[in-house]
């Protein structure tokens, strides 16, 4: 399992235990996720921290003084293995 953080601008768009399906973006250097219709945006990361799965789980919700952030959790567990 994976976990990775969202930024959200408001809060009620999401809600823990929701399955969530991201979108992958290219910059010329790193790779970005935004959980679909475009709520919550990860940070940038490198081309081997790539996500493998494009379905999540909504596994927490926080608020801090600087924004709403979630935590979703991925299946990447490799089947062959």
């Amino acid at each position: 399992m994976r976990r990775m953080e969202f930024k959200m601008e408001r809060q009620g768009l999401l809600e823990t235990g929701q399955e969530v399906k991201v979108t992958e973006s290219q910059l010329p250097t790193s790779y970005y996720y935004t959980i679909v219709p475009a709520v919550a945006m990860s940070r940038n990361y490198a081309a081997f921290e790539r996500l493998k799965s494009r379905q999540g789980i909504v596994k927490e919700i926080n608020q801090t003084n600087r924004g709403f952030y979630t935590i979703v959790e991925f299946d990447e567990d490799d089947p062959e293995s």
